[in-house]
């Protein structure tokens, strides 16, 4: 896995500490073009910066707006954030697929950990969010970074880490496996892992046919993954209490409402909702504590 950066104290690395070149080979050709110069967060389905598909609960559907889309956004970054024990003042946290790094600077401002940092395999997201978060990164300069990392070669120390989240991001990940062990390796004994995601169904034919229904797993963006899977890989990392909650119905109705304004009719990102509605895949928040 090659030689770990980050500060062995537990504070939040210096750029310095943590800025190593990343391997372009390793980012998957979808992924380097859809995060790179296809700049997904300027899609019409994407509003704000964010890219997630959202918590709509609590969202009036009827007449959605820009503003509704980027809450239900933010929602969804509180529902995972919401995992971690207080006192949050004391605890120092990492963002594994950081995007824009929108998520890791409402984890600061509005929970106030005592440090987060933003990974992400892409140098081009991880200048982004360098770029959109500058003034956040001036206010806050020993508790806010973004820095180049695969989920699977995490630049931290071994047990430096309070917590690690990881918001829609794990669907790109190639496998999950080295993903759970490095969440492993980098979180302190009692340290928590908090997920969320979209995972496919268990069954014969399934990724077939979520290929066929969906444009992102027939070009290779995005991994069926399952949910089964990921909790075995969870417990033999040595993960303890592991827990998943589906959030299907808080997310893919109004996602799909939202959709209707802003894609043409027609367009293959409609077919999520059905594949959630023909049981193909759902939305889990999974929570588990090292052991």
């Amino acid at each position: 896995m090659g030689t770990y950066l980050g500060a062995s104290d537990g504070r939040t690395p210096t750029e310095q500490e943590t800025q190593r070149p990343m391997d372009h080979n390793r980012i998957p050709p979808t992924v380097r073009q859809t995060y790179g110069a296809g700049d997904l967060s300027k899609a019409a389905s994407f509003a704000g910066g964010f890219i997630n598909f959202g918590d709509w609960h609590g969202i009036d559907l009827t007449a959605l707006t820009p503003e509704d889309r980027v809450h239900s956004q933010e929602q969804l970054y509180r529902r995972v954030l919401r995992a971690f024990p207080e006192p949050h003042e004391q605890l120092r946290l990492a963002e594994v697929g950081c995007g824009r790094g929108l998520g890791a600077a409402l984890a600061l401002r509005e929970f106030r950990f005592a440090a987060v940092t933003g990974v992400d395999i892409h140098p081009d997201q991880v200048e982004r969010a360098r770029a959109v978060n500058a003034k956040a990164l001036a206010t806050y300069p020993d508790r806010l970074g973004y820095t180049i990392g695969a989920a699977d070669e995490l630049p931290f120390a071994d047990a430096s880490l309070d917590g690690l989240y990881s918001v829609e991001a794990a669907q790109h990940f190639r496998e999950l496996t080295g993903f759970a062990h490095e969440a492993a390796r980098v979180l302190r004994p009692g340290g928590r892992l908090a997920v969320t995601t979209f995972f496919a169904t268990d069954g014969p034919e399934i990724a077939e046919r979520l290929s066929i229904l969906l444009a992102s797993f027939a070009d290779g963006l995005d991994v069926p993954h399952t949910l089964a899977g990921f909790t075995a890989d969870l417990a033999k990392a040595g993960f303890t209490t592991v827990r998943t909650e589906s959030i299907g119905p808080d997310v893919w109705p109004g996602l799909d409402r939202y959709l209707t304004d802003t894609v043409p009719s027609g367009h293959w990102t409609r077919n999520f909702l059905p594949a959630w509605r023909n049981g193909l895949l759902d939305y889990h928040v999974v929570t588990a504590v090292r052991s």
